[in-house]
């Protein structure tokens, strides 16, 4: 048997691509086609994207290329993924997991701009967490820590009683470096050395409990 964490918090802070969403097939399409453009190595590239915003990837991947060419690329690309639904399902037990949270202070934080964040959890079938930080919120993307602290300043809660759940190794290294613990989602997650981790949202058991927390039972 697996063994249990025991995790209690007073906020939950939530990625979406990976960790409420499964946008893998979209991911791939859309940046295969952007490494193929740049006489790229596809599988080099999917290592780099997943958790940061598009332009941020790409200063990973082309770093002699000025920034606003970044800039409108990502542009683009956001159009692209926003117009492509093909594929995008809820992560097996997101739904039953948000339902859960009532009651609970939380918020989504993203690295997609608000259209890709409305388009997906809409395709997920999820309903969107009433705060939500997205690519517009921040001036830099994961594994900068800032959505994640704007996202505990917003709910009103210390960054050390929030807990992130997260799939990306950017993502992971954000919500550490904002001095939060991390439960990871998915096959991604674990080699990045999450607090716990679970193969999807149906490992993750929430408790509400007096006084406005929450405990968490992860495994």
């Amino acid at each position: 048997m697996t063994a249990t964490t025991v995790l209690t918090a007073r906020a939950l802070l939530l990625d979406m691509d990976g960790t409420l969403v499964n946008s893998d097939a979209v991911v791939e399409r859309v940046w295969r086609r952007w490494a193929d453009r740049h006489g790229l190595d596809g599988d080099e590239v999917m290592k780099v994207v997943h958790g940061r915003q598009g332009y941020a990837s790409m200063a990973v991947l082309l770093p002699s290329r000025p920034m606003e060419q970044n800039y409108a690329d990502n542009a683009r690309m956001l159009a692209e993924e926003t117009a492509d639904m093909d594929g995008v399902v809820a992560i097996e037990g997101a739904a039953e997991f948000l339902a859960s949270l009532q009651g609970v202070p939380h918020a989504l934080v993203t690295s997609a701009d608000v259209a890709l964040c409305a388009a997906r959890m809409g395709a997920a079938g999820l309903s969107l967490p009433e705060r939500r930080i997205t690519a517009e919120s921040v001036g830099a993307s994961k594994p900068d820590p800032e959505g994640f602290l704007k996202g505990a300043a917003e709910l009103g809660v210390a960054p050390e009683d929030c807990v992130v759940f997260e799939d990306s190794g950017a993502g992971i290294s954000a919500g550490r470096s904002a001095g939060m613990r991390v439960v990871g989602v998915g096959p991604r997650a674990g080699f990045h050395r999450p607090d716990a981790v679970v193969r999807d949202l149906r490992g993750v058991r929430v408790e509400v409990l007096g006084g406005g927390g929450v405990r968490l039972h992860v495994g």
